[in-house]
């Protein structure tokens, strides 16, 4: 059997540069000043040693705190860091949190089997849910059970919750009223996963009483403000495959042949960017040109590769300063203030893959 070598202490240290373990310690903190010759000579000894500085553990025992905020995750891993708005709010959350000299802890939202969710034992101080979930005011009383800050992103919070939210209602029925406008009225719309299965398909009527996730729903619902009886087809993920498979779903047959003229979409609304570029390129695979045979319109405002010389026409959201948002009211809330919501507006920013139908 190995025996791993014992971590050397701070009581090591002083030993070694002959001085008290108080002094020792002080030097490390640096929240006392100590003379010069002093401090070298625990530091020569520290290095001598192998000490790096005070286990943060204890510092956390001490304090009764584990210096981690966990984030909870609708998705797998692997995909919500395929989605640059998440990486952008993440992006934003770390610089909020930094001052408080908080560590992340990345967790999802479901439960494996009959275990509890991960967000019931994690060893976190506070909790940010980034929305998107059914799961999330089920995760949201687990957190307030638990007594912990809790800060939710765009998602079901429940009453006394500080959330961050976006006008994603408002935004999509003013991106709607642009193809309005150019004189499109065979509109089709793309949504996000609508549920916790990411179901793939037409948006029934069923489908759309069981639907749970607040941003597909909002963003759906401004859509339909303006084109009420729009078919609309929803995506199994934020990802440019599942973009091309839906808008496949609406510009073909049930051979895969592309619709005549007359029958398909003249425009395509995607509740994300991601999804926008998907259906570019099933409208290219198709032979059909954007923007004289389809306009295309996206959501979010990210920088996407494989546009070319084209401009997406899209809504642009804050998403870097949600995360900030976040961060700060959780750090509000670690410092024993109250947390309060916060309220983001988008803004359209047409660029060249929208124009009239053809024949206008």
């Amino acid at each position: 059997m190995t025996i791993q070598p014992r971590r050397p202490t701070i009581a090591d240290v002083a030993r070694a540069a002959g001085v008290s373990t108080s002094t020792a310690s002080v030097v490390f903190s640096g929240k006392v000043n100590v003379a010069e010759a002093t401090r070298r000579r625990v530091l020569d000894a520290a290095a001598e040693l192998g000490y790096a500085g005070p286990d943060p553990r204890a510092a956390s025992l001490r304090r009764g705190r584990s210096g981690i905020v966990g984030v909870v995750l609708s998705a797998h891993l692997r995909h919500a860091f395929l989605d640059p708005v998440t990486t952008a709010m993440m992006d934003g959350l770390t610089d909020a949190l930094t001052d408080a000299s908080a560590g992340l802890l990345l967790l999802r939202d479901d439960p494996q089997g009959d275990d509890p969710p991960p967000i019931a034992e994690a060893p976190v101080d506070a909790v940010v849910l980034i929305g998107c979930s059914a799961r999330t005011r089920a995760a949201v009383e687990t957190v307030r059970q638990r007594g912990l800050p809790v800060v939710v992103i765009e998602g079901a919070a429940g009453e006394g919750v500080p959330r961050v939210t976006l006008d994603n209602r408002e935004a999509s029925a003013a991106i709607a009223r642009h193809l309005r406008d150019l004189g499109h009225e065979r509109v089709a719309e793309i949504t996000l996963p609508m549920e916790p299965a990411r179901e793939r398909g037409p948006v029934t009527p069923a489908r759309l009483r069981a639907a749970t996730v607040d941003v597909a729903l909002d963003r759906l619902a401004g859509f339909r403000e303006v084109f009420p009886d729009a078919p609309v087809v929803s995506a199994a993920g934020n990802l440019i495959d599942e973009g091309m498979i839906a808008a496949r779903a609406l510009l073909t047959d049930e051979a895969g042949k592309r619709l005549p003229d007359a029958e398909r979409p003249t425009a395509i609304v995607a509740q994300s960017d991601l999804l926008a570029v998907g259906a570019m390129r099933a409208a290219e695979d198709l032979g059909l040109r954007v923007p004289e045979d389809l306009s295309v319109v996206g959501f979010d405002g990210i920088a996407v590769d494989g546009l070319g010389d084209q401009r997406l026409t899209t809504i642009v959201q804050p998403a870097i300063e949600k995360g900030r948002a976040a961060g700060a009211q959780i750090a509000r809330m670690l410092a024993g203030e109250p947390g309060e919501s916060v309220h983001f507006t988008c803004r359209f920013r047409e660029g060249t893959t929208t124009a009239p139908p053809a024949g206008r």
